[in-house]
């Protein structure tokens, strides 16, 4: 008889089945560590040496202080769980719709109108503890609310937005495609008009939230003027189809989908009335790509937190690892990165609040703070040694989930080519383009 015929059935796999059949206790990590404090107790935050909170304003600092509260208390017990299953913890979606954080700085229809800084340092906040529930703010609150606000009607405002600043419907937002990751501006997927509406045709590829999203904001290319629309598509229309991506190392509790549209019916009153190029999505990329590099940001203070207490709680050869000269210089550089990432993502706001950002600045900004958090969550591993790969002590779950950021909403590279652009006046993106030239 097989070792899974007797345990009746009991998935040999599972963790708590094996222990229970064979006498063994479940792992425990603070019992197999107890030198180290696991993640899911949160670390107290110590990561603002240069008191940057002063920079905000009261309303500011409340709104940090609640949303901080709220995750260290409901998502950090749970997270680990839930990223190792890949599953998304759907009873959190209630509590952070409490936090009144959806919709950002978008004002009415049941909206905050946070500043834009207030909406990013709430991002930081949520991905200080998990990088995924981040994620699932951003596309909801910052790509999809937010195309609504800035390009939909009057009537899809108020039909829509209200219930989704509370989380009562949720949204994804779907522009990359399997043939257009980079080059976003070449989508294939059309609309085509019919009476009454649009049939949708295409091909979308890791659209976050879609495989449970209520509404799906679509960009399509007009089959008669070839210009780049956008539509809102209603869950379970009929046609649509949408797969989990499965076997991610990173955003693992984020549920990323291939969405496959065989001529979707979209009403005429679901259309996007401001979406009539892709300049139009660049409105809303603009805000997004300020918001997604406040969430390398917040990862980076999580890890110099749990970094911090680890090393004075951790000994090894008689002493704290905090108290040997390599950790403490590790230490200190993690902690100047994140200083210096803080005052490039606070002054990407003030710009942005001015309305003299432009796109190259906001690239700059999210290309370097990336780059700088991916140095920083290195040395947080390095310094958590073996237990530096456990998701239990947050690190190597942060390292892993910091690889999608860094490549989405524009790659390092394509994010460092607009800047390049800018200042330079010359633009490098298309290989036909540099063939042309260097023939001249």
């Amino acid at each position: 008889m097989t070792v899974d015929a007797k345990m009746n059935g009991q998935d040999y796999k599972d963790e708590k089945a094996r222990s229970s059949y064979f006498g063994l206790p479940a792992l425990d990590v603070s019992v197999a560590f107890p030198q180290a404090t696991s993640a899911s107790s949160f670390p107290p935050s110590v990561s603002d040496y240069y008191q940057f909170n002063d920079l905000l304003t009261p309303e500011e600092q409340a709104l940090r202080k609640k949303v901080r509260q709220c995750v260290e208390k409901e998502i950090a017990p749970i997270m680990t769980k839930y990223w190792e299953k890949a599953e998304f913890p759907f009873d959190v979606i209630p509590k952070l719709g409490n936090l009144c954080i959806a919709g950002g700085t978008i004002k009415g229809y049941g909206c905050p109108g946070l500043s834009i800084t207030g909406s990013a340092i709430a991002v930081a906040e949520v991905a200080r503890v998990d990088a995924s529930c981040s994620t699932f703010v951003l596309v909801h609150s910052s790509l999809a609310m937010l195309t609504i606000a800035l390009c939909g009607s009057e009537e899809q405002k108020q039909k829509y937005l209200p219930s989704l600043a509370k989380f009562d419907t949720v949204a994804c937002w779907a522009l990359t495609e399997p043939e257009n990751g980079s080059d976003a501006s070449g989508l294939r997927t059309t609309a085509t008009k019919v009476e009454g509406g649009w049939l949708i045709e295409g091909k979308k590829r890791w659209i976050g939230n879609s495989t449970f999203a209520d509404l799906l904001v679509i960009f399509a290319r007009n089959a008669i003027t070839n210009e780049i629309n956008g539509f809102i598509i209603k869950k379970n229309a009929p046609g649509l189809m949408v797969t989990k991506i499965e076997n991610k190392i990173g955003l693992r509790i984020v549920q990323n989908g291939d969405i496959v549209m065989n001529k979707v019916f979209v009403p005429d009153e679901d259309r996007l009335p401001g979406v009539n190029s892709f300049k139009d999505t660049n409105k809303v990329l603009a805000v997004s790509r300020v918001m997604v590099a406040w969430q390398p940001i917040g990862i980076a203070m999580g890890v110099y937190d749990m970094c911090h207490r680890y090393l004075k709680e951790r000994e090894q050869f008689g002493a704290p690892l905090a108290a040997f000269q390599v950790n403490q210089q590790k230490l200190v550089l993690m902690l100047g990165n994140v200083q210096a990432m803080f005052l490039i993502g606070w002054r990407l706001c003030k710009l942005y609040e001015k309305g003299t950002m432009t796109p190259g600045q906001a690239s700059l900004g999210k290309a370097w703070i990336t780059l700088r958090a991916r140095e920083t969550v290195a040395l947080g591993r390095e310094l958590l040694g073996g237990n530096g790969i456990l998701s239990d002590f947050l690190v190597a779950k942060a390292f892993c989930d910091l690889e999608p950021i860094y490549t989405y909403e524009g790659t390092y590279d394509i994010n460092t080519l607009v800047t390049g652009r800018e200042i330079t006046g010359l633009a490098s993106f298309k290989a036909a383009a540099l063939s042309k030239r260097s023939r001249l």
